[in-house]
């Protein structure tokens, strides 16, 4: 469990623009305009509880041209005029920042997210976790483990999965992105001709700019090509111009944590006399209404879109310690038969396959909740149950009705750690995800929303450094019973809103709950990796990262820490002299934007640039891969897969990401090949095909697109064929490919033609031709959005929800709900799909030693399958992936067997 204290940095005028246009245009007796104040002081209420946070700084521009309009006069140059009344309000809310006795940040030269990312990374570096709240794209650059990003608009965390889910590309690839996209917003250029779905094709492939370019030769469309080589220069301008700048500022110049600590009381107090200046009395009022202390109060606009279920936490409710093993078994003995029962377990950490249970809790009615200490250590400790007699126990538990939050993690220890496999009832974890997708499921977050009822922090039960075995038995009472009995409650609030929707309860008990054994078990199975060949290609990247030291030093004549900024920015613009662009109190920058301006200045920043790539992949890959594999006997590493981690209903992994292994770069295939399958076995990979645009058809019903994947031709040809002819067909087969894929995303005429490198007009004629044409997919897609916006929300195949709150949406968000709900319809229901299959494959070879279901990277599956039965089963499979559903068309697999995941196609 992550104890770090939490810095929280608001994007202060993202937010004011936004609080602008989401409100209604208010004014005071006087007329002068009160919208963004209001919506900011709404921000301000809410802060104190809604984030959780120990410090906070306000990040704000600068006036006048930042070192951006030094690299790119052009930059911004085409910004409208902000509206009067919206300049009139801005320097009252900057204004009221300082009187409330809050920190902001600024520097001249450089943008609000420059000082974010800065004062972020200085965070990360200090020990700090940090939190950027906004809604700016520009800012996914930052997101990385201990620096979070949270839309304010959305009330969500942002994570690295919803970049993906999102652009195709993940954080650390962002701004390579958008290099080569380019943002007509600022007027970042990019690269002409190049719209998002190629960008994100080229970076899924080449995984940076750098590598596009290095590997240019290979880029697969002639078109392409030429439009890379024609926009290098302003790919690489594009590169720096959408960098932000790490160094420009620290927390140290803010006086560090002592300006920064949150109020313990509502900060709207010391400025009361000015808002009634502004006629603001209803927020003095309900400030006062609901209590001076610093806590929520929810912005217009912002409101849940569910309606909130109002349960108190009984007061009443007795918490007790189980130590006496006679009574432990008398409780338990005497629960009458069937009964619903709330359990959770106590461990020495988050590996669920390695760490071990301290205790565990339960509860089975309104008025008691008990927890069972098993192995606390720490001097004086009282007795506590055996092993032995906790094991009888949790096997009479498993006779019940069994309720969890998060059942995969309990799972797992408890078979771990006894060898009894949990029987599961009831997820609140999934029920709540089920419930609305795009909110928190974590307990506390749950607690709060259903129950009213703010959680026992696991930060102020269990001491930084230690683990849950180290705390007192009365203390550890208090905590892990509640857990049980917030469980329990919440499944009173969860199932009585399940219950409401048939499908969703459906899909709870048919799917989503027995898929957690599935995930489970291919954890447990582990991947292997070559660790020789990982140590290889270690040393041979050491070896290339050495040589590439030397050099440099011998270009710079003289020995520094190449990896440490300050001394190369020392050595670079002092000792050698080049010209440096800016100096910042921790030295001067080194960022990759700043160096590739000194290309032609000497001939050591190539190697640099150079030795920094191979210095990425040794340390982002292989050395990782190389340290979890040698940490295991067998060399298997286990990653662990989040099945409530995306709205539409996809899989997630972490620790390792394995779904994020480069694909086809060599440095990529280089990292495949180190996952291998043991001795005697063989990888099988597969994919569906077309599994989308399948279920395009499929709901749709198009006449034309069903016939032409019943007669398996090739689609793309087939749809520019129904457009264009025949004649034209082979020419314009670029174009519906673009069209088809594109639709699936909400892509419109402007995209289609960045995309296609055509005017949006032309690309808007041949967007209707194709409407013409499949007149029936139009309808079909329209009604998709309708949905959205009448009814709240879309539904998948198997009839899974994701809800868009158009109701109290700002404007800017809409035209996003109505993309994202025909997205969620194809892509959620294509994770309907690969999961139907990975539990029909699960339940016929679970107890198959020689037939291993280990990964899911969204239509892909990898499994590791006896070398001898290898051909044979994958025919078995094929068939139980083809036919898992009865769709209008036939679903199509590919298939290959490899040796390591690198040999697969």
């Amino acid at each position: 469990m992550n104890n770090n204290k939490t810095l929280t940095i608001i994007d202060t005028f993202g937010f004011l623009f936004r609080s602008y246009y989401a409100l209604p245009p208010l004014k005071s007796k006087t007329g002068f305009p009160t919208g963004m104040i209001t919506g900011f002081m709404n921000f301000i209420s809410s802060i104190g509880k809604d984030f959780d946070t120990d410090y906070l700084v306000f990040a704000l521009d600068s006036k006048g041209n930042t070192f951006r309009n030094d690299i790119y006069p052009l930059y911004k140059d085409h910004r409208p005029e902000a509206p009067d009344d919206l300049k009139a309000q801005l320097p009252v809310c900057i204004e009221l920042i300082e009187k409330m006795g809050f920190k902001s940040a600024a520097k001249v030269g450089f943008e609000a997210d420059d000082i974010i990312a800065s004062l972020a990374y200085d965070a990360k570096e200090k020990g700090l976790d940090v939190r950027v709240i906004s809604h700016d794209k520009d800012l996914y650059q930052l997101i990385q483990e201990n620096i979070f990003m949270f839309d304010p608009m959305k009330k969500k965390i942002v994570t690295e999965s919803d970049c993906f889910d999102k652009y195709g590309v993940y954080p650390k690839q962002f701004t390579d992105y958008q290099s080569l996209l380019g943002d007509s917003a600022d007027n970042v250029p990019g690269v002409k001709g190049v719209g998002a779905k190629t960008a994100m094709a080229l970076i899924q492939e080449f995984n940076d700019l750098d590598n596009i370019y290095k590997n240019i030769d290979f880029v697969a469309k002639p078109r392409w090509k030429t439009l890379l080589r024609d926009s290098k220069e302003l790919a690489y301008i594009s590169k720096e111009l959408v960098t932000l700048d790490r160094d420009c500022l620290s927390l140290d110049d803010l006086d560090f944590i002592e300006n920064l600590v949150l109020p313990s009381e509502n900060p709207i107090l010391k400025i009361a006399n000015i808002l009634r200046d502004y006629d603001l009395h209803n927020i003095i009022s309900r400030v006062h209404k609901e209590g001076t202390s610093y806590k929520t109060v929810i912005p217009k606009g912002y409101e849940e879109f569910e309606q909130k279920v109002e349960v108190k936490i009984d007061a009443n409710v007795k918490y007790t310690l189980l130590n006496d093993e006679k009574e432990l078994l008398n409780i338990v003995s005497n629960i009458k038969e069937n009964s619903l029962v709330a359990f959770d377990t106590e461990t020495t950490g988050l590996d669920s396959l390695t760490e071990s249970i301290v205790g565990f809790s339960f509860c089975f009615d309104e008025e008691n909740a008990y927890y069972v200490p098993i192995s606390h250590f720490y001097l004086g400790v009282d007795a506590q149950v055996s092993m032995n007699i906790a094991k009888q126990v949790i096997m009479i538990l498993n006779n019940h009705n069994l309720v969890l939050q998060n059942f995969k993690y309990d799972y797992e220890i408890i078979k771990n750690n006894m060898n009894i496999e949990l029987n599961l009832y009831a997820d609140t974890m999934i029920m709540a995800w089920l419930l609305n997708s795009d909110k928190p499921v974590g307990m506390d977050k749950l607690a709060l929303k259903y129950l009213n009822h703010k959680t026992i922090a696991f930060k102020d039960t269990v001491k930084k450094g230690e683990n849950f075995s180290n705390v007192e038995l009365s203390k550890a009472c208090e905590y892990a019973s509640e857990d049980a009995f917030i469980t329990y409650k919440l499944y009173q609030v969860l199932s009585s809103e399940l219950k409401k929707n048939n499908d969703l309860n459906n899909l709870a008990t048919s799917l989503e709950y027995p898929f957690t054994k599935v995930l489970s078990s291919m954890q447990e199975k582990g991947i292997k990796v070559d660790v020789k060949f990982l140590e290889n290609l270690k040393s041979k990247s050491l070896e290339y990262t050495s040589e590439l030291t030397t050099k440099i030093h011998t270009l710079c004549d003289c020995e520094f820490n190449i990896n440490s900024p300050k001394q190369l920015g020392e050595v670079l613009f002092e000792k050698l002299g080049l010209p440096a662009s800016k100096k910042t109190k921790t030295g001067y920058s080194t960022g990759e934007p700043v160096l590739l301006k000194l290309k032609e200045k000497h001939e050591v920043i190539d190697v640099i640039l150079e030795y920094r790539e191979a210095f990425k992949l040794q340390s982002t890959y292989i050395e990782p891969l190389l340290l979890l594999g040698l940490s295991k006997q067998d060399n298997r590493i286990h990653t662990s897969f989040l099945q409530t981690g995306a709205a539409t209903g996809r899989l997630s992994s972490k620790n390792p990401n394995l779904q994020n292994i480069p694909v086809r770069t060599e440095s990529g295939r280089q990292i495949r090949n180190a996952f291998i399958a043991k001795d005697g076995y063989k990888l099988l990979s597969i994919d569906y095909s077309q599994i989308e645009l399948r279920l395009l058809a499929h709901f749709s019903k198009d006449e034309a697109l069903v016939n032409a994947f019943n007669r398996g031709v090739d689609i793309h040809t087939q749809t520019a064929i129904e457009i264009f002819g025949e004649d034209e067909a082979k020419e314009k087969r670029n174009i519906a490919k673009s069209i088809n894929f594109g639709l699936l995303y909400g892509m419109g005429a402007k995209k289609l033609g960045e995309t296609l490198g055509i005017p949006a007009k032309e690309a808007k004629v041949y967007i209707e031709k194709y409407f013409e044409t499949f007149p029936t997919i139009k309808t079909y897609m329209t009604s998709i959005q309708e949905k959205a916006m009448e009814e709240g929300y879309v539904n998948t195949l198997f009839n899974r929800h994701r809800n868009f709150d158009f109701a109290n949406a700002a404007p800017m968000l809409k035209a996003g709900f109505l993309r994202e709900s025909v997205n969620t319809v194809f892509q959620g229901s294509a994770a309907d799909l690969i999961k139907k299959s990975m539990l029909e494959i699960y339940n016929l070879y679970n107890n198959n030693s020689e037939v291993n279901m280990l990964l899911q990277i969204h239509d892909e599956l990898i499994f590791e399958i006896k070398e001898d039965i290898v051909d044979e089963v994958s025919i078995e499979l094929q068939n139980i992936m083809k036919n898992v559903y009865k769709l209008d068309i036939p679903l199509e697999v590919s298939a290959s067997i490899g040796s390591n995941w690198g040999e697969l196609k």
